[in-house]
């Protein structure tokens, strides 16, 4: 729930942009991209057309003309625009974008995402672990011969989605919101493919949270070779033993390769309960934490949640802490919707009606939505409150309020 805390007019403005994704960084992508500036002094140089096109993500209602009139009047005050230039038409935005390609906005994005929740952070961590959450979401595209061909529909037929759809898939930091690793694809990709290529991303100090949809050995494999935490939400179909029952009411359990059966199988139990170390190719143990969630209507159909865990130690985490972490997991919905809902806009597809203009667009989207949620987490922290306490839209419309002047636009 928010409260009627907000940020500061003077922290806010289109400098958000600018204090998020420093110049430097932009630079420093597209130089490794090669797509530097052909001549010099040109109306649009690559810095000034990455913070356009985040301009777009920031103002989806508006032209490109409009936004042009915002961003270059304010990226004047901070130095990253030269008062000889002249801002840009939308053609000239257009052939600009398409000049800078999607890589280097991925490059952006990837160069100032990071975990944002400091120590005093409320509701970013289980005791020493930093808590992240794993979910994918759709973007609507526009409905171009190219997007549909490197996109494709959701379903088929008569079932077919109005739209192309592009697939997300990112790491949420909770507390915070923000979106701290990401992959972005085709719909028929897939959660899971997607999901593979983050987990080795992980890191040691934080506790990783998944719904059960993402489960799979692999999946649970790749990511505890990482040395980060594990809580996941097992399948109902999983067959977790009982090693042993554990001071909390917990339990001890061995996930197995679902490629290994019969006696094979009973060998790796009897091996675990014995404690014998297993093959991590085979098998890994876990604890497992189980407790019921009330109906709304209290008539005795509440759901049964199960958790995996690596933490297999109470005395390291208890049962309570886990599920309670485990809920926390919802807030990378909270960031979703931030970024479908308020930041977009209900119902609205991207501008983009080429494959690699859509990938720019959604990178340049994720990193004005991470930009945001630093500016909230850094007022939480002034204030010492929850991040969740300040609201994402209030901050949204006085960013979007104090982002105006021109740089030499025509009358």
């Amino acid at each position: 729930m928010t409260s009627d805390v907000t940020v500061a007019p003077d922290q806010v403005s289109l400098g958000v942009l600018v204090s998020a994704v420093p110049r430097d960084v932009i630079d420093l992508a597209v130089a490794a991209r090669g797509v530097g500036a052909k001549r010099s002094g040109g109306t649009l140089p690559p810095h000034v057309v990455a913070y356009l096109t985040m301009g777009l993500c920031l103002f989806p209602d508006d032209d490109y003309e409009e936004v042009a009139m915002k961003v270059t009047g304010s990226l004047s005050r901070f130095g990253c625009w030269d008062a000889s230039w002249q801002a840009p038409t939308s053609s000239g935005i257009t052939q600009a974008r398409k000049r800078l390609g999607s890589a280097v906005l991925a490059d952006v994005f990837e160069g100032v995402a990071q975990p944002v929740a400091t120590a005093d952070t409320r509701g970013a961590w289980l005791r020493h672990w930093r808590l992240l959450a794993i979910d994918g979401f759709d973007v609507d595209l526009p409905d171009s011969e190219d997007n549909a061909a490197a996109f494709g529909y959701a379903g088929s037929g008569e079932n077919r989605s109005a739209f192309p759809k592009a697939r997300v898939v990112a790491l949420a930091e909770c507390g915070t919101h923000a979106f701290v690793v990401a992959e972005v694809g085709a719909w028929s990709q897939g959660e899971a493919t997607l999901a593979a290529r983050l987990y080795p991303r992980l890191h040691p100090d934080e506790l990783f949270t998944a719904d059960r949809n993402f489960y799979s050995f692999d999946a649970w494999t790749a990511a505890v070779r990482t040395g980060a935490a594990l809580l996941w939400r097992a399948p109902t179909q999983l067959r977790l033993p009982v090693l042993a029952v554990l001071s909390d009411g917990t339990y001890a359990s061995v996930l197995i390769n679902p490629a290994i059966r019969g006696a094979h199988r009973e060998r790796i139990i009897a091996a675990a309960r014995a404690g014998i170390e297993v093959d991590p190719d085979e098998a890994h143990l876990v604890r497992v934490v189980e407790y019921d969630v009330p109906d709304r209507d209290g008539n005795g159909t509440g759901e049964l949640i199960v958790l995996l865990s690596t933490i297999l130690d109470p005395a390291h985490a208890r049962a309570d802490e886990l599920a309670a972490a485990y809920h926390d997991r919802w807030e990378e919905e909270t960031a979703n919707d931030q970024l479908k809902t308020h930041l977009r806009g209900p119902g609205r597809i991207l501008r983009s009606r080429l494959p690699d203009l859509v990938r720019q667009e959604i990178w340049a989207w994720l990193t004005v939505h991470y930009a945001l949620s630093v500016l909230i987490a850094r007022a939480a922290e002034a204030a010492d409150i929850d991040p969740d306490r300040i609201s994402f839209t209030r901050t949204l419309h006085l960013i979007r309020r104090t982002a105006t002047g021109t740089a030499a636009f025509p009358p």
